[in-house]
């Protein structure tokens, strides 16, 4: 069973991915923001994260950057609604700076699962 670790500011959102996530098999950490996540990450070691990019505090990029310094081989996802600029301008930055996937807010489950299951096969 792979661990992923959800990053999401908006708690009601995080919780249903939660939730999907847990009834679809994976065992899920969850984090409210960056500096949290590198906190569960620490002690959670999970093969997969799956981040929101606008976030307040530490958002999500400095997130991908800083997850990936501590481990080069953890797999990312990255997701975003783009807030004001819009997810056209973040997530491709989001992949250049590591992140295996991206998915645009809204999502429907199946594409969520289809996009963690692919980037956890491919090494």
């Amino acid at each position: 069973m792979a661990k992923i670790l959800v990053i999401e500011d908006e708690d009601s959102f995080r919780n249903v991915l939660v939730k999907m996530l847990s009834k679809a098999g994976f065992e899920v950490r969850q984090a409210g923001d960056g500096n949290q996540a590198l906190e569960v990450c620490a002690e959670f070691m999970p093969d997969l994260v799956l981040t929101d990019i606008i976030m307040p505090d530490k958002e999500g990029l400095e997130t991908i950057q800083e997850l990936l310094e501590i481990s080069p081989k953890l797999k990312i996802i990255a997701m975003s609604g783009g807030g004001k600029f819009g997810p056209d301008s973040y997530l491709p930055l989001a992949e250049k700076l590591g992140a295996k996937a991206t998915l645009q807010k809204p999502f429907m489950r199946e594409e969520m699962i289809s996009t963690i299951t692919s980037v956890l096969e491919n090494d």
